[in-house]
């Protein structure tokens, strides 16, 4: 995942690139289906190609490795995050961050479980850990660039840098938190996720204060 597909284009994109999209979601949740019964190592990227009802030729001019297949399920809730981000004003605090970011969750949620099952995964699976953490280092940059803009900066300045990281580690330690306590088996909760997104979020705000 580069920093452009986590910023996203503003308006619709084109129909080709929907397609294309679509084609990506659907090869990252038939590759985590597999990872989930099979492990990575009992996955091929053959098997994750016919499950998604592509070529393996068309699965390679998508993702440089099977691993890096699952990256698609990443870039939506970082993109929902950087949205939110967007939209939050610099008078505004964490509760406004997260109806920003909850307004758009729909978007997302028809994937939820496929996220959660992958995140778990990254627990076992160090190939798949570093897709996680690929995904989140690359978006960090552009977290700051949006605070950068909320603030009223060029570019971003070494707190604008801080606030980002701090961010981008609560959202990915609050997603590892619940996905890793809670089993898979059982029907989620409603509301718990994002509780313990809002509870990180709140715990980065308040910073060092005790």
């Amino acid at each position: 995942m580069t920093a452009a597909r986590v910023t996203g284009r503003t308006g619709r994109p084109p129909l080709t690139e929907r397609r294309k999209a679509a084609t990506r979601l659907e090869i990252a949740r038939e590759a985590v289906r597999l990872f989930t019964a099979n492990g990575v190592a009992g996955t091929s990227a053959e098997e994750i190609a016919a499950a998604a009802g592509i070529s393996s030729r068309t699965l390679w001019r998508y993702f440089a490795s099977k691993e890096r297949c699952v990256l698609p399920l990443l870039t939506g809730g970082l993109q929902l995050a950087t949205r939110g981000l967007r939209s939050w004003h610099p008078d505004q605090g964490v509760a406004e961050l997260l109806d920003a970011m909850n307004r758009d969750a729909g978007e997302v949620a028809a994937n939820r479980t496929a996220l959660l099952n992958l995140v778990r995964l990254t627990g076992s699976e160090p190939g798949l850990r570093a897709v996680w953490l690929e995904a989140h280092r690359e978006a960090e940059p552009v977290f700051a660039a949006v605070l950068a803009e909320r603030a009223g900066l060029s570019s971003p300045d070494l707190d604008i840098e801080v606030q980002a990281a701090v961010i981008n580690v609560a959202l990915r330690t609050a997603v590892e938190h619940y996905a890793f306590r809670t089993d898979p088996a059982a029907e989620e909760e409603p509301g718990v996720l994002e509780a313990t997104v809002a509870q990180a979020l709140q715990t980065a705000a308040r910073g060092f204060s005790r």
